[in-house]
């Protein structure tokens, strides 16, 4: 099996649990008696765990050059987190084990974006062919537990989830290796872009705040406005199916605009779409409409970040730069959105928490000018 199919491989396997545990896990946490104010904070607690997490598997990857072992690590972990996440009795005690297999298993993303994003550089084979095979077996996965849950409750969900993780953690082991870039070698190569990055870092934060209620409350939302498993599964579908799109044309949307560009189109399109979401929630062509913009907030934002990532990072600093994106911007920023998505939630309102939303994705986008003086 070649390089890309074993990478293609992972990042299907890996978005297949991710398809079932980021719509419906809130609805696993509500069949277990956690009320609103518990749900948004164990969901948000992967993302305070980004927040450092990340970084601390990055600086050991970067040092010992072991990161398809520490992929397999992480991967294992969430396997085991699975197993005792059913045996938690409380919010308390679920909130510790979510924790605990949150630290465990959050090296293992940003390390597979590092290898693979070091392979699509030496083979010229684009990054997108490989990366859009994620969004492949999160439709597959988000589809079918959609209609799987009109039939089942949600808490069959500690059944399915286990099953993905250890799909994912088989996975692992067919990773390539990465060779590892002496210091000295990597100092020569090139300097941390201190002013871009943290700009990046910045406008990365307030998009994945811009998310946290789409992903903390948009499955609730859909549910009380009357819409079933079904139509709700099609709904997060369309948006993966827009996704791909991106990742397919990739290379080209890459070679004719500046990576500066693609993140202020981004931030317009989350303002528009999450606004949308929060005022007109009651009108499946608009909610159809807003997830095909997730093509711009997710696809093509995910994709020009961790290529500006690769510009401003030396070679031998790439897992710890790739580490750092993930820890401060989605870590720290899917944290702060979930806990605002809660607040607004039970302080004024489902609509209010999507308008939220859209204020943050305005805000990111003040920031994308200094991107473009650094060059990106």
């Amino acid at each position: 099996m070649s390089v890309a199919a074993r990478l293609a491989a992972y990042y299907f396997a890996y978005f297949a649990y991710v398809g079932a545990f980021m719509p419906y896990f809130p609805l696993y946490l509500a069949s277990r008696g956690l009320d609103a104010v518990e749900i948004s904070l164990v969901v948000s607690l992967p993302q305070w765990v980004r927040v450092f997490a990340p970084s601390l598997w990055g600086w050991l990857a970067d040092r010992s050059g072991a990161l398809r072992g520490i992929v397999v690590f992480a991967s294992l972990a969430l396997v085991l987190g699975w197993c005792v996440l059913p045996l938690a009795e409380g919010a308390s005690a679920i909130a510790a084990t979510v924790a605990v297999m949150s630290i465990l298993s959050a090296g293992a993303m940003p390390l597979v974006e590092a290898i693979a994003l070091s392979h699509a550089a030496r083979t010229r084979g684009g990054y997108g062919p490989i990366r859009l095979w994620g969004s492949v077996g999160f439709i597959v996965v988000v589809a079918g537990a959609g209609v799987w849950l009109d039939w089942r409750p949600a808490g069959d969900l500690s059944m399915l989830l286990p099953g993905l993780a250890v799909a994912s953690l088989v996975a692992s082991f067919a990773l390539p290796p990465v060779a590892r870039t002496a210091p000295a070698e990597a100092a020569r190569r090139g300097a941390v872009r201190g002013a871009g990055l943290a700009a990046l870092l910045a406008a990365g934060f307030c998009m994945a705040v811009a998310h946290g209620a789409l992903y903390a409350f948009y499955t609730l939302y859909l549910r009380d406005e009357g819409y079933s498993g079904t139509t709700i599964g099609a709904l997060w579908t369309l948006g993966v199916l827009a996704e791909i799109g991106v990742f397919l044309y990739l290379r080209a949307l890459l070679r004719r605009f500046a990576l500066s560009a693609i993140l202020l189109a981004s931030f317009v399109a989350a303002a528009l779409r999450f606004a949308a979401i929060g005022a007109l929630g009651g009108s499946l062509a608009v909610l159809a409409v807003a997830q095909l913009l997730h093509a711009m907030t997710f696809g093509a934002h995910h994709s020009a970040s961790v290529a500006a990532v690769q510009r401003l990072v030396p070679e031998g600093a790439r897992a710890r730069g790739q580490a750092l994106y993930a820890s401060l911007s989605n870590g720290a920023g899917g944290a702060a959105g979930a806990v605002l998505a809660g607040w607004s939630w039970d302080a004024f309102g489902h609509g209010q928490a999507f308008l939220f939303s859209a204020a943050a994705a305005l805000i990111g986008a003040l920031f994308v000018p200094r991107l473009r003086r650094a060059g990106i």
